[in-house]
């Protein structure tokens, strides 16, 4: 479980200690922390350690705090001093743990949740982040043995029912899989109906196992409880029960993703084995000018800023767009980007002329089925001789093609991509087969597309 969700409790042994005179000023910092205002409880937490050098409890939040903030190598220096002084604190151990493995250090973080579970044997988020970096570890028998630990000790646990829901659906290697997968998301729902997600994977889980009417009868339940949610509404056109739209909805994507924000990362590169960005920057690098901090860059659909570090080197600025503010938040924690903005693509695009040298987009154009519009907004944000590199999902066949998948995602053809982006004012077109992730335990075909822009016209 992210960090910045676990629920604050303060060890019992520093509560009876806590002295009168900071106890109010650190649970006016755990109330600001609790509700986002992180600047109100830095400085809250800050009042505290001056009343009291070494207070654990300060410590360890302002930890976590920190990390939120971006600010990791910080965050391990306050829980380890934390846990110096309540060496016991299963929360602490669990928390540094969360540090480590939102940083990529596994064996760190499966090591502090194996730590936090010998001073909490109880402790079942900790054995929940226990199974999620076993499985990212491709540990995956010891993974779903976490996982059904975890639910022995934590029945009513609905984390727990949906992440074995995820962990079946991504390692599938049967249909049994799958229907154990729709079960763990049904249960998932009972446990908590405020988790539509579960839902959402439910559904996935039927039309992968071919039962098309029955995944459309789960979406068309939640659309009459849910009338205004905008999931259920695109995921019933993505079973075919519905006309697909031209392109997701801006409500759609920005509701899936803010929810999205704090796994987004752990899910795609440790589970799903995602690998876009590093595959859209070397296929790019063999056409880019060498020279450093040389191009005035924009990552259209950020998300949570992946591809900052890949393109950092060569950027002289770089600018980052994405529609969910949840995704952008982290994008700025990671760090990289001279500005991050909250914004539809296509409208923001066209607000910028001649603006970019580089426009890359990883896993953000599979959201759009038509794509001449956002082809075009980028053609325009481009200088003449300026690239466009991006991915999509990839249909094989001859026609031009463009489809709305169970996923919620779009597929193009290679001729429908070639034919849009040359209406657009692009040349030097290149489309490489590639594989960008795995889905179901199956690797998913992607296109990875780059192509160099001449000039602005309509797009097609």
């Amino acid at each position: 479980m992210n960090a910045a969700t676990r629920p604050f409790r303060r060890s019992r042994k520093a509560a009876k200690a806590a002295p009168k005179a900071y106890a109010p000023v650190l649970q006016r910092a755990i109330q600001a922390h609790q509700a986002g205002n992180l600047g109100d409880a830095e400085r809250l937490y800050g009042e505290v350690l001056d009343m009291q050098v070494a207070q654990p409890d300060a410590l360890h939040f302002l930890g976590v705090l920190s990390h939120q903030r971006g600010r990791s190598d910080e965050a391990l220096v306050l829980i380890g001093s934390a846990l110096k002084i309540t060496p016991r604190h299963p929360d602490a151990h669990n928390n540094l743990g969360n540090v480590h493995k939102e940083c990529g250090r596994l064996a760190d973080a499966e090591a502090c949740y194996r730590r936090a579970l010998e001073c909490g044997p109880g402790h079942y988020q900790a054995l929940s982040n226990l199974a999620v970096v076993l499985e990212a570890q491709e540990r995956l028998d010891d993974a779903f043995e976490a996982y059904t630990r975890l639910l022995q000790q934590a029945p009513g646990y609905a984390h727990g029912h949906y992440r074995l829901g995820l962990f079946l659906r991504n390692h599938a290697q049967n249909e049994e899989h799958l229907e154990q997968s729709a079960e763990c998301f049904r249960e998932a729902f009972r446990c908590d109906d405020r988790n539509v997600r579960a839902l959402e994977g439910v559904g996935i889980a039927l039309y992968m196992l071919g039962r098309h009417e029955a995944a459309a009868e789960v979406y068309r339940d939640w659309l009459a409880r849910e009338p205004d949610n905008p999931v259920p509404r695109h995921m019933l056109a993505s079973c075919g029960a519905a006309e697909a739209p031209p392109r997701a909805a801006d409500d759609y994507v920005r509701d899936v993703f803010d929810g999205f924000a704090d796994s987004f990362d752990e899910q795609l590169l440790n589970n799903l084995g995602y690998r876009a960005p590093e595959v859209l920057m070397g296929f790019l690098d063999e056409v880019l000018p060498s020279a450093p901090a040389s191009l005035d860059v924009l990552d259209a659909g950020c998300g949570t800023g992946l591809c900052a570090p890949l393109v950092r080197e060569r950027a002289r600025q770089l600018v980052g767009v994405d529609l969910s503010g949840g995704m952008v938040d982290k994008a700025r924690a990671r760090g990289g980007y001279d500005a991050l903005e909250v914004a539809e693509l296509t409208a923001w695009l066209g607000a910028r002329r001649d603006a970019f040298d580089l426009v890359i987009s990883a896993d953000t154009l599979v959201y759009f089925g038509e794509l001449g519009p956002v082809l075009s907004a980028a053609a325009g944000a481009l200088r003449p001789g300026g690239w466009v590199g991006f991915t999509l999902e990839a249909i094989e066949g001859e026609g031009e093609l463009a489809e709305l998948t169970s996923s919620g995602r779009y597929r193009h053809s290679h001729a429908y991509v070639e034919r849009v982006l040359q209406a657009s004012g692009f040349d030097q077109i290149t489309i490489r087969p590639d594989t960008l992730r795995r889905e179901a335990g199956k690797p998913v075909l992607g296109w990875v597309v780059r192509a160099r822009c001449i000039s602005t016209t309509a797009g097609g």
